[in-house]
C-alpha cells in the first residue's frame, strides 16, 4: 500500500511538471523551461569536471584537487549573499535579466574553460561558473512565488477578486512546496539525460568538448531566460519594497519566522549529511579499487530516490505539515545510515545513497515552501542567498571530513546515524519549544 502511494504521488508530480513544462503560455511553465536548460548545463560542467579533476588522476592528487574546488565553492556566496541578494530584491523584473545574466555569462565561462583544463587559469573560471550557478539558484527560490501566483491567478480567477492574488486559503491549500518539488524533479530528469549524453561525449572526445556542450546549451538558457514573464504591476510593487513593518522585524529577526528558522537548521544539516555521504563514498570507492559502474549504480539509485523523494513530497503536501516531513526525513536518514553501518558493503553504501537522496529531495522543497511563505517577497532574495551560504557552508563542511581523513564505510555511517538521530529529536523539539 505504502508503494502504491509513493507510486501514485510521483505520477501525479510528474504529470503535473510535464505538464507546466510543455505549457509554454504560463509564466511557471516557462520557468520551468529555464530550470531544465539551466540544469543540463550545470550537470555537464559537473561531468567534465569529474573527468578531469578526479577519475584522470591518481587519488592523492584527486585528493588535492578535491579540497581546493571544495574550497572554491564556498566563495561565490561572498558575492552573492551580500551584494547580489538585496539586488534581486530591489526590482522584479530585475529577477528575470539576472538569470539571463547567470545564463550568458556561462556561455564564455564553459567555452574558456574548454581552453584551460591543464591550466590554473581553470579554478579561477570554475569559481566564476560557481558564482553565475549561485546567483541562479537564489534568484530562482525568490521566483518561485511570483511564477506561482500568476498562474494561480490565472486559473482561479473568481477566488482571487480584484487584487490579483490568491486568497490566503487557496495559497495555504496549494502551498509552494508542489511547485519547487516539480522543478526539482525536471531538473533531476534533466540531469539524468544530460549527465548520460556528457558522460559519452567525455569518454568518446574528453572534457572539453563536454564544456563546449554546456556553453551551447547556457547558449539556450540565455534566451529562453529572456521569455521569463514580466511580472504585473502590482506584483512589482508587492516585490519591490518592504513595508515599514517588515522593515522592522527584518532588523529585528533576519532570520525571518520560527519555523524558517528551525527549517534551516534542518535543511543545513542534511545539507552537510549530503556533503559527508558524497565524498565518502567517493574516496571509499576508490580505495576499495573499484570500477564506473560502482559510480554509476550509485548516481542512478540516488537520482532515482530523489525522484521518489519528489513524489511523497507532492502527495503528502496537503495532509502533513512542511516540519512534519522534515521531522521524519531526518529520522529515515538517521536510521538508514545505522543500518549500512551494520553493513559496510559496497552494496549497502549504494543503496544508502538512494535512501539519502529521497530524505534530501523530501527536505529541500519543503523548506523551500516554509521560507517563501514566512518571508515577505521583498526581501526573498536577500533571505535565500543568505540561507545559501549557511547550507553551502554545512555541505562543505561535510565534503570536507572525508577528503581530509580516511574513514571507513563503518565509521563515516556511525557517525552519520548519530547525528541525523539527534538532530532529528533536536528539531523536533527545539521547534514546538521555540513555536509555543
Amino acid at each position: 500500500t505504502l508503494c502504491l502511494v509513493r507510486l501514485r504521488g510521483f505520477a501525479s508530480l510528474a504529470w503535473a511538471a510535464t505538464q507546466d513544462l510543455f505549457d509554454q503560455t504560463t509564466a511557471f511553465g516557462r520557468l520551468a523551461l529555464v530550470h531544465v536548460i539551466m540544469m543540463a548545463g550545470d550537470t555537464l560542467v559537473t561531468v567534465s569536471l569529474a573527468g578531469s579533476l578526479f577519475f584522470s588522476v591518481t587519488p592523492t592528487e584527486a585528493k588535492t584537487r578535491v579540497l581546493l574546488y571544495l574550497l572554491l565553492t564556498i566563495a561565490p556566496f561572498a558575492a552573492v549573499s551580500p551584494i547580489l541578494g538585496p539586488l534581486i530584491d530591489k526590482s522584479a523584473n530585475g529577477r528575470r535579466i539576472l538569470v539571463a545574466i547567470s545564463a550568458g555569462a556561462r556561455v564564455l565561462l564553459c567555452w574558456s574553460m574548454s581552453q584551460h583544463l591543464n591550466s590554473l587559469w581553470l579554478f579561477p573560471e570554475a569559481f566564476l561558473v560557481l558564482v553565475c550557478s549561485k546567483l541562479y539558484v537564489v534568484t530562482r527560490g525568490a521566483l518561485v512565488p511570483q511564477m506561482a501566483r500568476t498562474d494561480q491567478f490565472r486559473e482561479h480567477a473568481a477566488e482571487v477578486g480584484r487584487s490579483g492574488w490568491p486568497t490566503q486559503e487557496h495559497e495555504q491549500e496549494k502551498g509552494f512546496a508542489g511547485f519547487n518539488a516539480q522543478l526539482t524533479l525536471l531538473g533531476t530528469l534533466a540531469g539524468l539525460l544530460i549527465g548520460s549524453i556528457g558522460a559519452g561525449i567525455l569518454k568518446l572526445l574528453g572534457a572539453p568538448s563536454v564544456l563546449i556542450t554546456a556553453s551551447i546549451v547556457y547558449a539556450v538558457a540565455t534566451v529562453a531566460s529572456m521569455r521569463l514573464q514580466r511580472p504585473a504591476q502590482l506584483v512589482r510593487e508587492q516585490i519591490g519594497g518592504l513595508t515599514q513593518v517588515e522593515r522592522d522585524l527584518n532588523a529585528l529577526n533576519p532570520m525571518g519566522d520560527v519555523e524558517v528558522a528551525w527549517g534551516l537548521s534542518a535543511s543545513a544539516l542534511m545539507r552537510f549529511t549530503v556533503g559527508f555521504a558524497t565524498f565518502l563514498l567517493a574516496f571509499g570507492l576508490r580505495r576499495e579499487q573499484a570500477g564506473l559502474s560502482w559510480f554509476a549504480a550509485a548516481l542512478g539509485i540516488s537520482a532515482l530516490g530523489s525522484l521518489v523523494g519528489l513524489g511523497i513530497v507532492t502527495r503528502a503536501r496537503n495532509a502533513v505539515p512542511e516540519s512534519t516531513l522534515l521531522t521524519l526525513a531526518l529520522f529515515a536518514t538517521g536510521v538508514g545510515a545505522g543500518v549500512a553501518a551494520t553493513h559496510p558493503t559496497l552494496i549497502a553504501q549504494v543503496v544508502l545513497a538512494g535512501w539519502l537522496g529521497l530524505n534530501a529531495a523530501i527536505v529541500q522543497p519543503s523548506f523551500d515552501a516554509i521560507t517563501q511563505r514566512h518571508v515577505a517577497p521583498g526581501a526573498q532574495g536577500r533571505t535565500f542567498a543568505r540561507f545559501a551560504v549557511r547550507q553551502q557552508l554545512l555541505w562543505v563542511l561535510g565534503a570536507l571530513i572525508p577528503v581530509a581523513i580516511a574513514l571507513r564505510f563503518s565509521v563515516g555511517d556511525g557517525l552519520l546515524a548519530v547525528l541525523m538521530l539527534a538532530g532529528g529529536l533536536v528539531y523536533g523539539v527545539g521547534r514546538r519549544f521555540a513555536r509555543r
